[in-house]
């Protein structure tokens, strides 16, 4: 497992170092991270996806153990809320930081670790993961925050565009509608979705900022205890409790303890979070993850 890991957060430690020395120059590494979001990864998930075995006896019950493990920690964190001495902006940032994802991460270790399987599995969880938790984010963070609300119907038509839940669901409706295809269609989106994973990972080490860990060191390890530690012990109680076994609880597992997302600092922005503290939450979150991520699934699958 280490093995197989150790290249992407190799390749995350050369985002940073390279975007420290200057190289090849700020105004590239967003529009890499754009690039990727919205072209190298959509074309990854609809090529790998179109052919895909897709087992929904399996990978139902592996979505399942996600879905409910998240749920338990967000009741939690909401129960907890008023014994805690966090401000509402810092409340929220703790809040993403305990159950969102980096699906750059995630989508590179189920690659690494097994292949198109692994990433047929990964396609499962983002489609479940991303509209769930943006549904339970986007709402507290504004309720706790000091920016403005968001309506209801904004937050859906954002979930519907997203590029990464378009991606499945072409990826999906070619591989359930067997209808014929241009080979030479595929081989643009094999092309273009080999980019994906070592942009992705790249421009997530470009965005991490060492110079925010000196504040808020309560809410940093609260969130990340919860994030890296708590929330893949509860995905692995649900695992055995549906029998979700082999590769997928692998992935479940994965998807359980990746660092949080980068976009959580851009949401803390837009709805008056703590943008200092989730700044903090994803460096030591993305930095720890490279040994905790290991561990854990060496531990628990």
């Amino acid at each position: 497992m280490l093995a197989a890991l150790l290249p992407v957060f190799i390749i995350i430690l050369l985002g940073y170092v390279f975007k420290r020395v200057g190289f090849p120059g700020d105004d590239f590494w967003l529009a890499a991270e754009k690039a990727t979001y919205f072209v190298f990864f959509p074309a990854l998930l609809i090529n790998k996806l179109s052919t895909a075995d897709f087992d929904p006896s399996i990978a139902l019950p592996m979505a399942g153990s996600l879905l409910l493990s998240i749920a338990c920690l967000v009741l939690f964190l909401l129960a907890v809320r008023s014994r805690t001495r966090f401000s509402g902006p810092s409340f929220s940032s703790v809040f993403q930081g305990s159950i969102r994802f980096n699906t750059f991460v995630g989508l590179a270790a189920a690659s690494a670790l097994l292949g198109s399987t692994g990433l047929t599995l990964a396609a499962v969880a983002l489609v479940a993961m991303i509209p769930f938790i943006n549904l339970i984010c986007v709402p507290t963070v504004a309720h706790f925050g000091a920016g403005s609300q968001t309506r209801f119907s904004h937050l859906l038509l954002e979930i519907m565009r997203n590029p990464l839940i378009l991606g499945c669901a072409a990826g999906f409706a070619i591989n359930l509608s067997h209808l014929p295809t241009p080979e030479g269609l595929f081989r643009v989106f094999d092309l273009l979705g080999r980019a994906a994973l070592p942009v992705g990972l790249l421009a997530v080490g470009a965005g991490l900022k060492l110079q925010s860990l000196n504040s808020h060191l309560a809410g940093l390890w609260t969130s990340s205890a919860l994030k890296l530690g708590v929330l893949p012990l509860l995905t692995a109680g649900f695992c055995l409790l549906l029998g979700v076994t082999g590769q997928a609880r692998t992935v479940a597992l994965i998807f359980a303890a990746l660092p949080t997302a980068v976009s959580s600092f851009i949401l803390a922005r837009q709805l008056g979070g703590d943008t200092s503290l989730m700044a903090s939450i994803i460096t030591v979150q993305t930095v720890l993850s490279a040994a905790s991520l290991p561990l854990i699934l060496d531990l628990l699958t």
